[in-house]
Order: C-alpha cells, then sequence, then structure tokens
C-alpha cells in the first residue's frame, strides 16, 4: 500500500536547498528531483520545531530517492533527533558507504549511548576516521566521549575528555556549541561531587543560551540555510529517464530505488534489534 506524502507548505521552493544539495539531486528525473528537494526543505525546516513531521518529510524524500546520500542524511538525522537511534545509525552508516564521508561520527556515536552501548561510542570516537574530523566535529565528538565515560560510572574520563578534546578556547564567543561544553562539563564535575565549579563551569551563559542548548528551545536561525542567488541552477531530466509518450508516469522512477548497499543495513539493523532486545 502507497503511504501518503505529508504536505508540503506553498512557499516551499526546491531553490531554497543549498547549492550543493541540488547538484547532488541532479541524478533523478526534473520532477522528482523538484518534489524531493521540496521534503528536504521541509525536513531541515521542522527539525529543531516538530522533529516527527520532518522525519515524515524526510521518510517521503527516502521513497523517491534512496540511492541519494543526501536524502539518506536527512532520514539519519530525523530519526536520530525523534529517538530512532538503531535506524539513524543504519542510515548514516549507509551516507558513510554512498560518499566515504565520517562527518557524522559524532551523531552515530551518540547513536551508540542512545542503545545503551558507551562501550561502542567509545571504540567510535578513537577510531581511525575520527582523526580527520573538522574541529567542531572533533568538539562534538568528545561531549559523546565525555557522555559515554559518565555512562559508565567514570567521571574523572568524563572531565578529561572534554579538556581533551573541548579545550578552553571553546567560549562564550561560540554559542550554542560553547553552551553545550558548558552543561557537559558542568556534567561531569556535578558527578565529581564539586558543585561550586559546576555552576561556575555555565555561569557565562545567559538562561536562553542553556535553554537553546538543551534543546528547550528552537534556535531558528539554524534550522536551515537558504542558497537563493543560484536559482538559475535548474536541475536538468537526464536523457531517457521520462516516460515514453503515452506511457503514465511513475511515482518513483526505478533510478531511485534504494541502494544495493540498503541490504547490508538491513543486516544491520537487525543486529541493532537484538541488541535491544
Amino acid at each position: 500500500m502507497r503511504v501518503p506524502s505529508p504536505e508540503i507548505d506553498e512557499d516551499v521552493q526546491f531553490s531554497d536547498l543549498d547549492r550543493v544539495v541540488r547538484a547532488r539531486l541532479r541524478t533523478l528525473s526534473k520532477d522528482n528531483a523538484q518534489e524531493v528537494g521540496r521534503h528536504l526543505v521541509m525536513a531541515g525546516r521542522l527539525l529543531d520545531t516538530d522533529p516527527e513531521s520532518a522525519y515524515e518529510h524526510a521518510q517521503a524524500a527516502v521513497r523517491r530517492a534512496g540511492r541519494v546520500d543526501v536524502v539518506r542524511e536527512a532520514a539519519g538525522l530525523a530519526a536520530y533527533r525523534t529517538g530512532r537511534f538503531a535506524e539513524a545509525l543504519r542510515e548514516l552508516r549507509t551516507v558513510r558507504r554512498l560518499n566515504g564521508s565520517s562527518e557524522h561520527l559524532a551523531v552515530m556515536a551518540d547513536c551508540e549511548r542512545g542503545l545503551g552501548r558507551p562501550e561502542r561510542a567509545l571504540a567510535l570516537a578513537a577510531s581511525d576516521e575520527a582523526e580527520g574530523l573538522d574541529p567542531v566535529t572533533r568538539v562534538e565528538l568528545a561531549m559523546v566521549v565525555s557522555g559515554a565515560r559518565l555512562d559508565l560510572g567514570e567521571p574523572e574520563s568524563a572531565l578529561a575528555a572534554l579538556d581533551a578534546g573541548a579545550p578552553a578556547r571553546v567560549g562564550p564567543a561560540d554559542g550554542l556549541l560553547a553552551a553545550r561544553v558548558a552543561q557537559a562539563r558542568a556534567a561531569a564535575l556535578e558527578a565529581l561531587g564539586r558543585h561550586e565549579e559546576a555552576v561556575a563551569a555555565t555561569a557565562a551563559f545567559s538562561a536562553e543560551d542553556l535553554a537553546a542548548a538543551s534543546g528547550d528551545e528552537p534556535d531558528e536561525e539554524s534550522v536551515v540555510v537558504f542558497d537563493l542567488a543560484e536559482d538559475d541552477d535548474a536541475v536538468k531530466e537526464p536523457a531517457g529517464e521520462g516516460p515514453a509518450d503515452g506511457e503514465p508516469a511513475r511515482d518513483v522512477p526505478a533510478a531511485d530505488e534504494p541502494h544495493p548497499d540498503v541490504a547490508a543495513d538491513d543486516a544491520s539493523a537487525a543486529l541493532d534489534e537484538e541488541d535491544q532486545a
């Protein structure tokens, strides 16, 4: 049975997508790329304020373009934000196979934490992939490592992980990231019984900053980055993808069927489910 697609806001345009994302969708037919792209815009727009609806839009995009890395990335991040950790891990592993990038290693490690497997989170953080991460992602990973150490009852190691991976140069001027690091440090200090230091760790931040860092309110400026300057970057329909004369158009072109690597991910998902049982 066909799953109905969630409704797209009337003001959403394909051109709202970043041009790099638009370029990734050029493997699709023009009409399908437009529809997939608009679902991705909706997923980004709703991720902070209504993650469940963002997840539905990401799933609608996957049904139309399961082979495209940015589509599976959106699905993985939306699954993560809704607490579907096994699914998020599976999707982000697929992204890594499709494009070779480890940019979501911190999210993958946090998914392992969410599945009650802090040791696996630490193993990911210690992998060779972590060596090439950009500075911000390394800070994100340090916070995951700190949380994993707290999960294991190792508060001293939790604090040391932040000292090593989220150094003192991350301060109030660094905004939301800095507030999150401060909260992670406060959690480790509290676990060590150093209550006054825990309070001091977050003293430089406003209540609004700390609430946003905790996810208690949306950070509206970070939902979607629009690139309206490239509106002339139209998605061109590759030859041979359109339906023949008199042939009804299909909902999902053959080129957009699930990627063959998904079979491997399904096996991984089965292991994840067994681990949760």
